[in-house]
């Protein structure tokens, strides 16, 4: 197992440079891991949330979908995670979904490239495999043809040929984020604590700090690659997790429910 630094797999291939690093989206679950673990590894790290950040010196509050607030964020950055999105189905979505997955992902990309920003790492999610996912054959892995569960899977989709679109157009280093389930609220824990599915796709906090920390540091000979991140799944492996290994020196640490204290401490039903 590998401890919270990783090792390049090359001793000749050089780290991506680890300049500012934004992470939007982050003030949420997945967020505050990420900064934890960037602070951990003295990555120089800059927030962006609709609300404060805790615990990040470096840290803007505004929205995606604000074009100034993210020209603002996004100055003097070399590395995006783009955690920054409309989380879930919902009922107004082209209210709620479009505007932040769609439009927000527009002005992002954008402004990073205007910026020259590196290395893009953007969160998409195993519902891009829902019905591939339910049924196997596992473990699921990029070359698998994608089942998109319903829109907000799409718009993950949308984001992941728009971040390959920006590697073949712009020469930009994409990491595409294929995550588990990092639940946010006390239902959400209930409702994998009640699955044996959902716990083999659980994402605990810490993972999925110590996963994106690894993304930040993967080599520069990283220029596209699909992954997966869960943590260690109960009983049967659901998402490739060995190509995540070779590519950027990671594995998970922890199990469910591993991780859920963070989450129950801090967070509401």
């Amino acid at each position: 197992m590998f401890a919270s630094k990783c090792v390049p797999l090359k001793a000749d291939s050089k780290l991506c440079a680890t300049g500012l690093t934004l992470v939007t989206g982050s003030a949420g679950r997945v967020g505050k891991a990420v900064c934890a673990e960037l602070n951990k590894r003295r990555i120089p790290v800059r927030g962006f949330d609709r609300v404060p950040t805790p615990d990040v010196a470096d840290a803007i509050v505004g929205t995606i979908t604000d074009p100034a607030d993210v020209r603002r964020a996004m100055t003097g950055v070399t590395t995006l995670i783009h955690l920054a999105a409309c989380p879930d189905d919902v009922e107004d979505v082209s209210g709620e979904l479009l505007p932040a997955n769609i439009n927000g992902l527009y002005q992002i990309m954008e402004a990073a490239r205007a910026q020259n920003v590196r290395r893009y790492i953007l969160a998409s999610s195993g519902q891009v495999n829902w019905w591939h996912n339910q049924s196997g054959p596992w473990p699921i892995d990029a070359q698998d043809p994608i089942s998109p569960k319903y829109w907000y899977a799409a718009t993950k989709m949308f984001m992941e040929s728009i971040g390959r679109g920006f590697h073949e157009t712009h020469g930009a280093s994409v990491i595409i984020a294929r995550l588990g389930w990092c639940p946010r609220t006390k239902a959400q824990v209930e409702e994998i604590a009640a699955s044996a599915w959902a716990q083999d796709v659980y994402l605990s906090p810490g993972d999925a700090g110590r996963f994106f920390g690894c993304c930040v540091e993967a080599p520069e000979s990283l220029t596209h690659t699909i992954l997966y991140a869960t943590s260690r799944p109960l009983r049967t492996l659901l998402y490739d997790l060995e190509t995540t290994r070779k590519e950027i020196g990671w594995e998970p640490l922890e199990h469910w429910p591993q991780g859920i204290d963070i989450i129950l401490n801090n967070s509401t039903r």
